[in-house]
């Protein structure tokens, strides 16, 4: 199937691209400022006499060139890319869903730097091991979202990962159920072997709830892997201000900092349920590679799916373009040179400004 696509392979670079407002206004500010500095010296209308080889078009244009030098080149090292192919890649593997869980007892840093942040770190590795497997993240906490749909697109994986922080819920809780049945809806239906992956502190006050979803998940042939984040000794819950500064630690009613320790009880009895493993995180190991050595040992399914393939650079045309204005901006002077009085190339029949 032939068609094409455009990208920027870096677009943090198009950001760039904002100087130019900035730089148009500051050149807007010196041409008045300039202006009235003359008008303290003669008449505006006398700039002509006192001034022959003045220019304000001429001026005018080269700070246009040198507008259109920036941008061509900020859009060149962004480096749009043409992609003149789509193929379809067949591959083999099964599809993942990680159950992320998102309240504020993941802060907690007995497990440094802290729960939430060692889980993302754990599983930015897992998926950097990943084949052909497709993978999907829901976090939880008082209800349960889809953050990630099921994909093959890893580099989308990580970077929506990298925006889960405790505050995308306001709701708070620990409702493993919901994610269970969430992800039980969102795998879809086909016949690829299917896996969810919970990594949770395991303080949920819904086990009922927990057990039933976990069970719904084993009729279907879902097997259910759990990581209980958290020490023994457990750790206070940080507190934090809009701007991200730690502002103490949670308490209780009685002004006692609340501590959260890992409750294991629910995780180890949604593995069993789920035929899968338990697996409790430390500081050295979370235990996402042991989990995926056991279910890459599952049958893997042929999975489709399609992707653009020979993206061609086109940077060398806006660079190219770049390097010529570049040339006539040099070549054109601030003034008037003499030879040039018998030609009319920049002149204005009435100059006011």
């Amino acid at each position: 199937m032939e068609t094409s696509i455009l990208r920027f392979e870096n677009p943090q670079y198009l950001y760039w691209l904002l100087v130019l407002p900035v730089l148009i206004a500051v050149y807007i500010l010196i041409r008045l400022w300039n202006k009235r500095q003359f008008k303290r010296f003669a008449n505006i209308k006398l700039r002509g006499y006192l001034i022959p080889q003045y220019s304000q078009k001429r001026a005018n244009t080269k700070f246009v060139l040198f507008l259109l030098i920036i941008a061509l080149v900020i859009v060149g090292a962004a480096n749009l890319q043409s992609g003149s192919k789509m193929e379809k890649v067949k591959r083999e593997g099964i599809d993942i869903f990680l159950c992320v869980d998102i309240s504020n007892s993941m802060h907690a840093e007995d497990i440094a730097p802290n729960r939430l942040e060692r889980s993302k770190q754990a599983i930015n590795k897992l998926i950097s091991k990943l084949g052909g497997d497709r993978i999907g993240v829901i976090v939880f906490a008082g209800n349960a979202y889809v953050q990630l749909p099921i994909t093959t697109d890893y580099s989308a994986a990580k970077m929506f990962l990298s925006t889960v922080d405790t505050d995308l819920i306001p709701a708070q809780g620990t409702e493993i159920g919901r994610a269970i049945d969430l992800a039980i809806k969102s795998f879809g239906e086909n016949e690829h072997n299917k896996a969810i992956i919970i990594i949770s502190d395991g303080e949920d006050h819904e086990n009922g709830d927990a057990v039933k979803a976990a069970q719904d998940a084993a009729k279907y042939g879902i097997k259910i892997y759990t990581i209980g984040m958290g020490l023994d000794e457990g750790a206070p819950i940080p507190l934090y201000n809009q701007y991200g500064k730690r502002t103490g630690y949670k308490k209780d009613k009685e002004g006692n900092v609340v501590i959260t320790k890992l409750d294991d009880h629910i995780l180890r009895q949604l593995a069993e349920i789920g035929d899968g493993i338990y697996v409790r995180a430390s500081n050295s190991n979370v235990g996402l590679d042991k989990i995926y050595d056991d279910i890459s040992k599952a049958k893997k399914s042929e999975i489709e799916a399609k992707v653009f393939t020979d993206y061609d650079d086109q940077f060398q045309w806006f660079i190219g373009a770049a390097i010529i204005l570049l040339i006539i901006e040099i070549l054109i002077s601030s003034g008037k040179r003499k030879w040039e009085s018998n030609f009319k190339f920049f002149e204005l029949k009435n100059e006011n400004n």
